[in-house]
């Protein structure tokens, strides 16, 4: 019997089989986890700058309240890229505007707020002592308080400091509850091959609780616990915020390893999921 090629024809063959490729080449939407729906993504599959149509840049030096040595570029293709399905944020030890070293602060701020939710960030981190990478949240309105942090709050999904390589960090931050008071709410996890392989970090925010995940693994929760906005400033908009930060209070505790750099964070995707039917806050 003839292969089916000749039975068919080639021509005849071929038409038959590219819709069926072409289909096959699509990239399905991913499955939202019940009881979350998808609301907002990025797959990052497009090589060059990252979609501006949702991704800004945060810009400058000065140290960004902690000491920090980098300078944070605008779309600048050494510090922040799309290449091979992942975005690349990457710190370089070179001077600009009076720092030593340059990098990237990507933000959804007005493109991507959301109050509540379903983050998942897939991602590689970089080892170098001194790179300070992070994935976390702040408002996008600041007008709690005094208008600055920490009353209008701040939820960091990941950090990482490289003096410390294998322990990821998950934290909120409030007027009571902050760093420089030392009464964060915050735990560690030891992930040891987070910077060399990839990891899904993930927070679930509802309206009385945080909680934050590493591949499913929860390991930190932050409640509202009836406390007024100096404890519990999350009840509205939000935004992503992903950066890798060199040296600072806390990134050169232990110095910082210049012939180390650069260094990148990899990220594989964004999915941002929201509940159908939201639960009421307690009362």
């Amino acid at each position: 019997m003839k292969p089916a090629a000749h039975r068919l024809g080639l021509p005849l063959l071929f038409a038959l089989l590219l819709p069926l490729a072409a289909r096959a080449a699509e990239t399905p939407a991913p499955a939202a986890p019940a009881p979350w729906k998808l609301v907002w993504s990025d797959e990052f599959e497009q090589a060059g700058a990252p979609d501006p149509a949702r991704w800004s840049y945060d810009v400058g030096g000065g140290g960004w309240g902690n000491h920090e040595l980098q300078f944070y570029t605008d779309n600048r293709r050494e510090n922040a890229r799309v290449e091979h399905g992942r975005l690349v944020l990457e710190a370089r030890h070179e001077p600009r505007q009076g720092q030593a070293y340059t990098s990237a602060r990507l933000v959804t701020k007005g493109k991507g707020d959301w109050t509540h939710g379903r983050f998942e960030i897939r991602a590689r981190l970089p080892v170098g002592r001194g790179s300070w990478p992070a994935i976390w949240m702040l408002p996008t309105v600041w007008n709690l308080g005094d208008g600055h942090w920490p009353d209008n709050g701040e939820i960091d999904i990941m950090e990482h400091v490289g003096h410390a390589p294998g322990v990821v960090h998950a934290s909120t931050h409030s007027r009571e509850h902050q760093w420089k008071k030392g009464t964060q709410r915050t735990a560690t996890l030891a992930v040891p091959d987070a910077t060399a392989a990839f990891h899904t970090y993930t927070l679930e925010w509802d309206p009385d609780e945080i909680r934050i995940f590493v591949d499913d693994a929860h390991y930190f929760t932050s409640r509202r616990a009836g406390g007024g906005w100096t404890s519990w400033p999350f009840f509205r908009d939000f935004h992503l915020v992903l950066n890798v930060a060199v040296g600072g209070d806390w990134g050169a505790i232990e110095g910082v390893d210049a012939a180390s750099f650069p260094q990148r964070m990899e990220i594989e995707y964004v999915r941002v999921y929201q509940r159908a039917a939201a639960p009421a806050p307690a009362r």
